[in-house]
Formats: structure tokens, sequence, C-alpha cells
């Protein structure tokens, strides 16, 4: 629709888990090479959790896609099932006889003679569950006694368990305390920062073939940094919805008013709130309501005293209360922002003269994400 308004090869800003817009953080990359370890080593349990939309089907799909041929995945992303069907379902992944399906004693006895027979060969199987925290309990613990499959010094199938925050809650249930236990590794993803929530949106231009100083204000990146807070389908939905007012408009630079309106149509409160530098320093702190009784929760989850509340409480004859001494503050950061700085966009007033043509040679996934890595 927009595309050639604004010289774009192809939309950027897609909600769907496209490996070649894959944008890696240090958080990420960690993530990234956890699942990565998990899927070509035998380490029992892994866990990786993140809020919706932060991208964790994006980050088993790159994983998954560097599977060798010595290298056996199940991969489950809808785990309402019922045990039954989820025996069947494991029979199908596994390439297993249909009959071994009938009963679970049959299943247990191929599951375990295959997982043996791939183990002595030197090949790797793994069970990786989408949406984990859905998982019933009753087929938490089938999976549990699936991992418990093993010999005295190895693992013979690797479970990787991919869910939002409430999976971490529920692992912490003491009815689970023993799937728990068999946790090996644990990864997080959370939302971008400032500054990376920037570079991600300029990221997905570059590779639409734009540029990002001659689509958004800088005025509008933070507005959709506060709107979205970091997360990077909201990121989307909200860049995608303001190409299009801005198209409507034939305005040919997204401003703060056109982001404030998609938020509105989609009905998104400010779920962050920038510092008096938030811009500079990359941190931000979360949207807090007006009953915090003058405490600010900063980016570290450190509580302190706001600007407006006094030093000291006194005591109904007036006479001040002894309190604990309050740190001085650091020197305030200059406002003006580097020369090359991702935030360093076109203020609002200024508008381009000319379009940018989509470029012609489109690197490979593994070329782009050769040079994000560095």
């Amino acid at each position: 629709m927009y595309e050639r308004f604004f010289g774009f090869s192809e939309r950027p800003f897609e909600l769907t888990a496209n490996p070649r817009y894959l944008f890696l953080t240090e958080r990420y990359r960690e993530a990234l090479g956890t699942l990565t370890y998990g899927l070509s080593s035998r380490k029992g349990i892994l866990v990786m959790t993140g809020e919706a939309g932060t991208g964790k089907t994006t980050m088993l799909t790159v994983a998954m896609a560097g599977v060798q041929p010595n290298q056996l995945v199940a991969y489950l992303s809808n785990p309402t099932l019922s045990r039954t069907e989820f025996i069947e379902f494991m029979t199908a992944q596994l390439g297993l006889p249909d009959e071994v399906a009938e009963s679970k004693t049959k299943f247990l006895r191929a599951v375990t003679k295959l997982l043996e027979d791939r183990a002595a060969a030197g090949n790797v199987t793994a069970l990786v569950i989408d949406e984990a925290h859905s998982l019933p309990n009753e087929l938490l613990e089938e999976v549990r006694l699936l991992a418990n499959i093993e010999k005295p010094d190895q693992k013979l199938l690797t479970v990787i368990l991919v869910g939002q925050p409430e999976l971490a809650a529920r692992l912490n249930d003491p009815s689970l305390r023993q799937l728990k236990q068999r946790v090996a590794l644990r990864c997080e993803l959370v939302p971008l920062t400032l500054r990376e929530s920037a570079a991600y949106i300029a990221k997905r231009i570059s590779l639409a073939g734009g540029d990002s100083a001659q689509v958004f204000t800088r005025e509008a990146v933070l507005a959709i940094y506060e709107y979205s807070g970091g997360i990077p389908r909201t990121i989307n939905v909200i860049c995608d919805n303001a190409l299009v007012s801005a198209f409507a408009r034939d305005e040919s630079l997204v401003s703060q008013q056109v982001v404030s309106e998609v938020a509105r149509d989609f009905d998104l409160q400010p779920q962050v709130r920038l510092g008096e530098h938030g811009a500079d320093s990359g941190s931000h702190t979360p949207a807090a309501p007006a009953s915090s009784a003058g405490l600010m929760r900063t980016h570290s989850g450190e509580v302190r005293a706001a600007a407006d509340a006094p030093a000291r409480a006194t005591g109904p004859a007036g006479v001040a209360r002894p309190s604990q001494p309050i740190a001085p503050r650091s020197a305030p950061v200059a406002a003006s922002h580097p020369t090359g700085s991702i935030l360093d966009l076109r203020p609002a007033t200024a508008l381009p003269v000319s379009r940018y043509e989509p470029v012609s040679e489109r690197r490979s996934f593994w070329q782009a994400l050769q040079f994000w890595k560095r």
C-alpha cells in the first residue's frame, strides 16, 4: 500500500516471524545462543520466557533453521492437548509407527529405544514446546517423565519450554518442583530499551530499502517507545499503522501526532515514562499511577523519592524527624545529542526533499545476521 510512497521494497513491519528481520541485542544474542546450544546438545530441560511480543517464536524459528541432519526436533506450537493427543503428536513427530500411539506402554518402549539408538549413533533428539505456559499440568508431568529417559552418563532427550512469564510462575508451584529442579538452562527475553527500539526501527526500515531518518521524526520514535514499552510486536503494530496514516495524509514524514492518533485508535496507554534525559541515556521508567506517594521506580528497579518529595517528615509538633541521608544527584546530562546518534533523526519540521529508491541488492539473512553481530 505505502511501499512505493516511502521508497520501500516491502513492508518493514509485518507481524510475522521473519528471520531476515532478526534484531539481536546482547540479551537476545544470549538467548539465541542458549537455544542453539540446547538443540545441539543433551542438556535435559531448557526454559526461555518473555513477555508476549518480545520475539520468542522468531528466536525459535532462527534457532531451528540451523538444525543439522543429526538433530531430530519435535516442535509443538499448540500445547493445549490431552494426554492421548500428545502421545499421537509425539508418535508422528518422531517418525514412529502409528500403532505405537495405541497405548502408553507401547509408546514409552518405542520412544526409549529410539532415543537410545540415536544417542548411540551420536545423534541429538529434542522436543520444543512453544506457548508452554498453556500446557496443562498433566502434560507438564508427561514432559518431565520423557526428560527422565536417560543413561547414567547422559540425557537422551532435550526439552525446550518457551512461554510467557506465567511459565516461570507455574514452575514455582510446589506440585511442579520436580520439573523445576531438572531445568539445566534458563534465559529471558526482555523489552527493548529506548536506543534499542530506535535501532530496531531503523534496521527494519533499512532492510526494506528505506532510510529511517527520512520516515520517522525523532519525536515520533520517542512516542513509539513510550506507547510500546519496547515490545517489538507492539512497535511493529504502531509503526505499520503510522505509515498507513501518514500515507493517507500524503505526509512523507511520520510525526508524533500521527503516532499518538494510532495509539489512541488501538487504545494504547503509555507503558514507560522517559526521564529528563531518557533520550540520551536510553533508560526508561515504567509508567506509575498517581498514587505512588512521591516514589518513582528507576530502570534498575530501585525506588527513590520523587523530586518534589520532602527530605524529612515532620512530627505533630513540627519537629523534623531524622531520616536516611539522600545521595546527591549526579550532574545533569547535556540535552544535545551527539552526531550520529541513532536518535538523531529528523526534527518534526524537517521534510525530505527527495524520494529514496529501494536498494537493488539485498543481503541474505545470514549476511545480515553476521553484520549485526559485529
